[in-house]
């Protein structure tokens, strides 16, 4: 609340107090805060859906969601921006921030694995991981420095394949938009991200998808300006409602 008049002061002042007590105390109902949450691309639709969970529940409590690779969130946690909670697409970017001793001990919440995904109709045929290598067929990856970049490689190690892509995306999202536009024939994403499309594209599953699972944690961030409020919006993740909201949307239990 901002007093236009200095001479409110004084009347304001012990509620003025009051509020603040709450806010710096915890207060139980967590109300008050603005919750920032950093949390990995292919979490945007379920997490926008638990944002507006946790709102209900915590009256004047908002949540605003930074969503992208987790690789380039976890280096800007490092690198100071502000955030309450993170959640990752893999234990190897929570260790980017755990690391510097930004965030505290981070759980497992959900796992994701690979589909390929084709545009409706698959226009290029596409039945399998092999059908990726050829020359012909022009396909999007994730940089493999991101979750589902890293995730594809051991995939496609574990069939001995190598494929030439036509891009390398930065995030799930952008590479699955890749596919929607019918820009490339196919793409390596994430099944939760081919639910997601609505029809927009259709997934092939393929075994070596089992060798490249992704484990996602979540973690609060140390010092997280949001505090109680920050440790609800977790415990919400994690909790059984938190659960089937994302394993409606196709990811794994871990």
């Amino acid at each position: 609340m901002v007093f236009r008049r200095m001479s409110l002061w004084a009347l304001v002042l012990p509620v003025a107090l009051v509020l603040a007590g709450c806010g710096s105390g915890g207060s139980a109902s967590g109300e008050g805060k603005e919750v920032t949450v950093f949390a990995a691309a292919s979490l945007t639709g379920t997490f926008t859906e638990l944002g507006k969970v946790f709102e209900a529940a915590h009256p004047g409590t908002s949540v605003r969601f930074n969503f992208g690779s987790s690789a380039t969130l976890a280096q800007q946690i490092v690198q100071g921006a502000p955030a309450d909670v993170f959640a990752a697409a893999s234990p190897a970017t929570m260790k980017t921030v755990t690391d510097a001793s930004l965030a505290g001990s981070p759980a497992t919440f959900v796992r994701n694995k690979l589909q390929i995904a084709v545009p409706a109709g698959n226009p290029a045929h596409i039945g399998e991981l092999k059908d990726l290598t050829d020359p012909k067929v022009k396909v999007a990856l994730c940089a493999e420095q991101v979750p589902c970049g890293a995730a594809a490689a051991k995939a496609l190690d574990a069939a001995g394949l190598q494929i030439r892509p036509v891009t390398l995306e930065q995030d799930v999202k952008a590479t699955l938009t890749k596919v929607e536009l019918g820009e490339v024939d196919a793409a390596l994403v994430y099944k939760t991200d081919v639910i997601a499309s609505a029809g927009k594209v259709s997934g092939i599953a393929f075994p070596e998808a089992d060798q490249a699972v992704n484990d996602y944690p979540i973690a609060t961030i140390a010092k997280a300006p949001a505090g109680d409020a920050a440790r609800r919006f977790v415990d919400l993740v994690l909790s059984q409602q938190g659960k089937n909201v994302l394993t409606k949307a196709g990811f794994e239990a871990p």
